[in-house]
Order: C-alpha cells, then sequence, then structure tokens
C-alpha cells in the first residue's frame, strides 16, 4: 500500500495538478480543443506509472509550493494510483478524440467532478479509495 521505495510527494502540489486536470476536462467537454486530453494522458503515464518525481508540471508545482512554504509531504502510494486512473482516463478521451466519439464525454465529466473536489476540499476520492481497498483487504 505504502510507496516507501518513493520519496514522500507534495500534497499541495498535487491540488495545483488537480487543477491543471479540472481546467483540461473543463476544455474537453465545452470547446472543441480536445486534443489537449494528451496532457492528462501523458502527465498521469510519467507521474502515475514512472515516477510523480520525473514530471515536469509536477516538479514545478513541488517547487513553487516549498518556496510558499506550502509543502505538506504524503506517501506517494495512494497519488500515484489517482495518476494512473488519470492516465487511463486521458487515455480513453483522446482515443475518443481522434475517432471523433463522444465516448470521451464520460471520463472528461468525472474527471472534472472529482478533480473540482480536490482542488477546493483537497479530499482525493482515488487516493480515500486506494486507502479503503487495502483496509478491506488486510481484514480479509
Amino acid at each position: 500500500m505504502l510507496r516507501f521505495d518513493l520519496a514522500p510527494v507534495c500534497s499541495n502540489a498535487y491540488r495545483f495538478q488537480a487543477a491543471v486536470t479540472f481546467l483540461v476536462s473543463a476544455v474537453y467537454l465545452f470547446t472543441p480543443y480536445q486534443w489537449l486530453a494528451l496532457i492528462l494522458a501523458v502527465g498521469g503515464l510519467i507521474r502515475g506509472f514512472i515516477s510523480p518525481h520525473k514530471c515536469p508540471s509536477y516538479r514545478m508545482f513541488a517547487a513553487l509550493t516549498t518556496k510558499a512554504g506550502w509543502a505538506r509531504k504524503v506517501n506517494a502510494g495512494a497519488k500515484m494510483f489517482a495518476d494512473k486512473l488519470v492516465a487511463i482516463a486521458g487515455g480513453v478521451m483522446v482515443a475518443s478524440w481522434a475517432m471523433g466519439a463522444e465516448i470521451g464525454m464520460i471520463p472528461a465529466a468525472v474527471l472534472l467532478v472529482f478533480s473540482f473536489i480536490d482542488l477546493t476540499v483537497g479530499f482525493c476520492a482515488a487516493c480515500w479509495a486506494y486507502g479503503l481497498w487495502y483496509k478491506l483487504r488486510g481484514a480479509a
């Protein structure tokens, strides 16, 4: 469950990532610039499957929050799980755009809602589900 092989990540930098996810999802849903979903797919792929510390946007947001004194370190495992979901949703959105289909609206709407919640109140639903999964698995 917990990722001790990676350095902790800054939860407030992830709130900035939630702002990017919210903006890209809104652009995808309400403008013709659906190709911007590539930002979500590539960013989620790097942060979720490689390392958040290798992602340029995370590094920038982490530096900003550290400089402002807002750095709050948390374990990387749950945040990486959330990024894996963003990578998958972003991939579906990109594929949908490339095929001219509208199915990509579903993951875009889901990301819009959950990134707004994370951005405004700091509740990461994917992180909560990640923790719940391991609690339930440990109880069995």
